[in-house]
């Protein structure tokens, strides 16, 4: 008998980099999944590989939020795993020259489609029910050309931490993960080419002292154990720093 078998999980971005590493990891534990990301394409493509459903849904967009809700309520009922993944790095630019699209195309992501994401899944989610936000050591440093980034994941944060106290009474667990420097495509899609991103590797591996960048498997890993009920039932409203020791 698999871990996860009867539960249904929703992984948001799922078709790439830490979602997909995640979706592939419930899964493989008999989880049925539904996973969901902006790119039709994508999604379809990365649901075959992996044996999951596919959700064409902008985290962006609160009218994708509630298709996708209304869908997965009807179809399948209730929820026992939210992964809430998707989020976007923005350009990096200092404050003074910072662009309203940026800011907003971040936030409306990484915070304001996150907060409603799980605002309209709470009614679905079982009692005992897993949420794991995906946020990162950005969210307590202060690096410059960084900060709507950074505050983004901190207001993620704030947000875990409350839902994590009002859903208490529910068993309804709600932790946060917060990897460092990862191997992914994110900061392929912040625009920075080969030469630029070879070079930010080989600088954030020598500011690790375990001298390696995570993988999205490391990351799916803790995702996964923070899900299941019978291990860690105990912990909730928890950030779970996954950085090679970056902020010690």
């Amino acid at each position: 008998m698999k871990k996860f078998n009867n539960k249904l999980a929703i992984v948001t971005g799922g078709n790439s980099g830490i979602g997909y590493a995640t979706a592939k990891e419930l899964i493989e534990e008999g989880a049925k999944v539904i996973i969901t990301g902006r790119r039709k394409e994508a999604v379809e493509k990365a649901a075959e590989e992996l044996g999951a459903i596919p959700f064409v849904a902008d985290q962006a967009n609160l009218d994708d939020i509630e298709v996708l809700k209304k869908e997965v309520e009807s179809q399948y009922g209730k929820v026992d795993i939210l992964f809430i993944n998707a989020g976007i790095t923005g350009g990096l630019i200092p404050i003074e020259n910072m662009s309203v699209e940026n800011f907003d195309s971040v936030m409306n992501i990484n915070f304001r489609g996150a907060y409603f994401t799980l605002s309209k899944f709470i009614p679905l989610l079982n009692d005992g029910a897993s949420v794991v936000v995906l946020s990162s050591i950005v969210a307590s440093t202060y690096k410059p050309n960084s900060s709507v980034y950074q505050a983004s994941k901190a207001a993620l944060n704030s947000i875990a931490k409350t839902a994590a106290a009002e859903l208490a009474p529910r068993k309804i667990r709600v932790n946060m993960v917060s990897p460092g420097p990862t191997k992914t495509e994110v900061m392929t899609k912040a625009g920075l080419d080969e030469a630029t991103l070879n070079g930010l590797n080989d600088y954030l591996i020598d500011l690790i002292p375990l001298k390696k960048m995570g993988t999205a498997e490391d990351v799916a890993k803790l995702v996964t154990y923070l899900s299941d009920n019978t291990i860690s039932s105990f912990i909730t409203g928890t950030e779970i720093i996954v950085d090679g020791g970056m902020v010690l």
